[in-house]
């Protein structure tokens, strides 16, 4: 069986980590299928909302350390050692998350957008007991998601945390039973590939292109950005629908 899964959900592409007796560790063979499918995803015009998961109860556990000389080998590639992790794509991802997610496992899910975690679930840089860096974008990512003290927190102490100590510092933004963290994530994926595409798009590179600058430069980011979704018309075609029918009434998703 495949080490890495995909499944098409309608506009929904599921990415699932197969290799569950290595706590889907990253090998060489599994970063070079990862960066494929996510190129992919990023061309298919009839796929708008990506997910990551792992299989048999656990997220990731990051780099095969026994395969750690061929996954450095992508050390300075563009798309990053586990396959993707540099890759800056246009459309949304979520992580579902359930077990363990450390060492580069949580580096993958600090590069999603945001993350949905079971109860059962565990964050950590554990490889700091192994003198191997950050190198999948967790020293930049964590701290614009955390927060500078809690990021440096977590880097320096390799400290494993819980679901629930996450939730609370804004690692993850959901906690569900054990066994529904996919399920949960499809379910939003599902609702924001219900939206009109073009402006959320934007929106989310608006926010992205305006982190770190001076709030005026970021305003003006915006306003470039939401002229661009204003003149494509997709703003008055959604107006009319719901003139017409009341699509979106009463805040009804």
């Amino acid at each position: 069986m495949s080490n890495v899964i995909t499944a098409r959900r309608g506009h929904v592409l599921v990415v699932q980590l197969n290799r569950s007796e290595k706590r889907n560790a990253i090998n060489f063979e599994m970063a070079e299928k990862l960066e494929e499918i996510w190129k992919d995803f990023e061309k298919d015009d009839e796929l708008y909302v990506g997910i990551i998961a792992g299989s048999g109860g656990n997220f990731c556990a990051g780099a095969d350390l026994g395969d750690l000389k061929n996954l450095m080998s992508r050390a300075m590639k563009p798309e990053g050692p586990l396959g993707f992790t540099r890759m800056i794509l246009s459309k949304p991802v979520i992580a579902a998350i359930s077990g363990y997610c450390v060492a580069g496992g949580l580096e993958i899910a600090l590069w999603a957008d945001f993350r949905i975690a079971e109860e059962n679930a565990k964050f950590g840089f554990l490889e700091r007991r192994f003198g191997v860096p950050l190198i999948n974008g967790g020293t930049q990512r964590l701290p614009r998601i955390v927060g500078l003290g809690n990021a440096l927190y977590l880097i320096l102490t390799g400290k494993l945390i819980s679901a629930r100590e996450a939730l609370e510092i804004g690692l993850v933004n959901e906690v569900v039973e054990n066994g529904r963290a996919l399920e949960r994530a499809i379910e939003i994926a599902e609702l924001i590939a219900s939206y009109p595409q073009l402006a959320l798009r934007n929106d989310r590179k608006s926010v992205y292109s305006g982190l770190g600058k001076p709030l005026k430069e970021a305003l003006l980011i915006e306003a470039e950005i939401g002229v661009e979704t204003l003149e494509n018309g997709e703003l008055y075609r959604e107006a009319e629908r719901f003139v017409k029918n009341g699509k979106g009434r009463h805040g009804k998703m």
